[in-house]
């Protein structure tokens, strides 16, 4: 249960409280803690293990895929439904 907990507060800055109001933060400490326990099931179920080469910029997150991953057009199809530029 620790290294959960230790997972929300360095990884996932479940700390950061930097809204005003209390129930905004609030509000966002319960979003990290559901898309915490979402990635959780996901990954327990075997449904979300992809190598993937992440770059980073000011503008933007580009993932690299591989050719032959699993559901590749799958992949690009959402993250197109989700507002990526089409490769």
């Amino acid at each position: 249960m620790e290294n959960r907990l230790k997972e929300l507060h360095h990884g996932l800055e479940l700390d950061r409280t930097s809204c005003e109001r209390f129930t905004a933060n609030q509000f966002r400490v319960l979003l990290t803690a559901a898309a915490c326990i979402l990635f959780q099931t996901l990954q327990a179920q075997r449904l979300l293990k992809l190598a993937a080469w992440v770059e980073r910029s000011v503008r933007r997150i580009v993932l690299h895929l591989p050719t032959s991953s699993p559901w590749l057009s799958t992949w690009r199809q959402l993250a197109v439904a989700v507002g990526a530029a089409p490769a």
